[in-house]
């Protein structure tokens, strides 16, 4: 009887990168009671934000 295979991509092959960034600390607690109220971590919460909104910004050519 054959093994069964797990297969693993190597990290960061996810389609995914890491990143840092600096926010409010009034921003950041609006996450975060998003978070708890949502039960969706933190990094879930910000990625569906930002996947929702990032075409909906406009820059402004002055």
């Amino acid at each position: 009887m054959p093994k069964n295979v797990i297969y693993i991509n190597k990290k960061g092959e996810d389609g995914y990168k890491v990143i840092s960034v600096r926010m409010k600390k009034t921003t950041l607690q609006k996450i975060d009671d998003l978070s708890a109220e949502s039960n969706r971590s933190r990094n879930e919460l910000i990625n569906i934000i930002l996947e929702n909104s990032v075409d909906d910004v406009k820059i402004n050519e002055a």
